[in-house]
């Protein structure tokens, strides 16, 4: 079943498709297989994973039956290798946003959980915080001793707060997305809705639904927009919307602006493509007008 109308135009298609991973008793090292790539999968965000990176101790322990998958999702959270992705180089912030979706399959509801788990990591440690998400009711309940985790934020279901479902977009991205390589980097996704206890906007993968796609300003102002070449149509007759994050401003000192708007005529789209990226600038997405 779909979770809305809207599936493919959001990129919800294929977590509506896809089942869920358990491991049943008696189960074959075909199922384990399975298993231990739907793992990597959820908990490092589509990321790839290089053969040299994989954690081969844990992964047999899990064929042989030594290990739950519980169990192996707490030893892929907690090694050098998660760390590396979303630990070392992301703010505080941003970790705890990914610890919630990769681990319990939601995005945070309130300001109050990021703060509970920024005091636990400071106190305790950062074992101690992944700790906290696996050996938690929440998790118990949806995924137990042999469930992989799965995005579960985009279904009702008891104990999940509405707002949720929309803050799910903002951190999912699509089925083909990695959280290692999406436009806005490191920072935080939530941080403003959470501190202000505001809903957030379903925003559609880059490309993926009409008006701005990416993200809005870092002061919350609406991207301007500017005629690339001449206003009229152009010899097709056509205007693109073109989205662009980072592009820097002339002068001194250059400055990065967070994204900006441009509305392109089709035929000098090339043009002002090379134009943007002499600039620094990332194209977010291209829509017609």
């Amino acid at each position: 079943m779909a979770i809305t109308t809207a599936a493919s135009r959001l990129g919800t298609s294929a977590l509506s498709e896809s089942p869920k991973v358990e491991l049943r008793p008696n189960y074959t090292k075909e199922d384990a297989e399975i298993a231990i790539r739907a793992t990597y999968r959820q908990l490092l965000g589509n990321d790839y994973v290089m053969k040299s990176e994989r954690l081969t101790s844990a992964e047999s322990l899990l064929r042989d039956g030594s290990l739950t998958v519980r169990e192996f999702v707490r030893a892929v959270a907690k090694s050098e290798l998660y760390k590396t992705k979303f630990l070392y180089s992301s703010f505080q912030t941003r970790t705890i946003e990914l610890n919630y979706k990769h681990l319990l399959g939601r995005a945070p509801y309130d300001e109050s959980e990021v703060i509970y788990h920024l005091d636990l990591y400071q106190n305790e440690g950062y074992d101690a915080d992944i700790d906290s998400y696996i050996d938690s009711v929440e998790y118990q309940e949806n995924f137990g001793e042999n469930i992989v985790p799965y995005y579960r934020g985009f279904n009702t279901q008891r104990g999940q707060k509405t707002v949720g479902f929309t803050r799910m977009f903002r951190l999912y991205r699509g089925y083909a997305n990695s959280d290692t390589s999406q436009i806005e980097g490191n920072s935080s996704r939530l941080a403003v809705e959470l501190g202000t206890n505001s809903a957030s906007a379903v925003v559609g993968p880059s490309g993926g639904s009409e008006g701005w796609a990416y993200r809005p300003s870092a002061q919350n102002v609406t991207p301007s927009s500017g005629f690339g070449g001449a206003a009229a149509y152009g010899k097709e007759g056509r205007l693109l919307r073109v989205e662009v994050s980072g592009i820097r401003t002339g002068g001194y000192p250059s400055v990065r602006r967070s994204s900006k708007a441009f509305i392109v005529p089709v035929d000098d789209l090339s043009s002002q493509m090379q134009k943007f990226q002499r600039l620094g600038g990332k194209i977010a997405s291209i829509t017609p007008i």
